[in-house]
C-alpha cells in the first residue's frame, strides 16, 4: 500500500525536512509543490531530514497545476487515489476517513494553508485536526505525522517493522 503526502508552497526548510523524515520512515511518497520558501539543497532541510534522504521518494512540481495534471485522477475515481485537503477550515475530522491505497494527503504552508478556493471546491475531502478553540493550528511538521500515522494506523502498518529491540537486555 502507498500514502502520498503533498506539501504546497512549503516555507520553512526545517519542517520540510522532517517530513521528509516521516515519509521515509513509513514509505510515504512525498510530493514537493512550488514554489517553495527556500531551495531544495538548503543545508537546514539536508540536515532535519537527517541520513534518511536515501530511503525517500520524493517528486517536485513547479506549482500546482503541474502537480494535478501529473496526479489526474484524484477523486475522480475508485481506483485512483483520492485527495483529502488538511485544513483548519474543515467541518470532518481526519479519523473519519477511510483511507485507502494510494490516496493523497495535501497540507498547505505555514504561513497560509491551503487555497480557500480549492477547499471550497473539496468540501467533502476537507479535513481537520481537532483542537482547542483558541489554537490557530498545529506545526505542519506534526500535522503531516499525525495524518500520516491515522493512516498507517487504519492499514495495520504495511511493511512498518513495529518492534523494537534493547541493545543491552532482552525482553521476557
Amino acid at each position: 500500500m502507498k500514502l502520498n503526502i503533498v506539501l504546497i508552497e512549503p516555507q520553512i526548510p526545517q519542517n520540510t525536512g522532517n517530513i521528509a523524515r516521516t515519509c521515509a520512515a513509513t514509505g510515504a511518497r512525498l510530493h514537493l509543490v512550488g514554489p517553495m520558501g527556500f531551495k531544495i539543497d538548503d543545508a537546514k532541510l539536508k540536515r532535519a531530514g537527517l541520513d534518511y534522504w536515501n530511503l525517500l521518494d520524493i517528486t517536485h512540481y513547479a506549482d500546482t497545476t503541474e502537480f494535478f495534471e501529473k496526479n489526474a485522477g484524484g477523486n475522480a475515481g475508485d481506483n485512483a487515489g483520492r485527495f483529502f485537503y488538511f485544513t483548519t477550515k474543515a467541518r470532518h475530522t481526519h479519523s473519519d476517513i477511510e483511507y485507502r491505497d494510494g490516496d493523497y494527503i495535501v497540507f498547505g504552508s505555514e504561513t497560509a494553508g491551503l487555497d480557500e478556493a480549492l477547499l471550497y471546491a473539496n468540501p467533502d475531502t476537507c479535513v481537520r485536526l481537532p483542537m482547542i478553540g483558541g489554537a490557530r493550528s498545529l506545526n505542519l511538521s506534526n500535522a503531516v505525522a499525525v495524518g500520516v500515522y491515522e493512516v498507517l494506523r487504519q492499514w495495520d502498518y504495511p511493511e512498518l517493522q513495529n518492534f523494537g529491540k534493547l541493545t543491552q537486555y532482552q525482553w521476557n
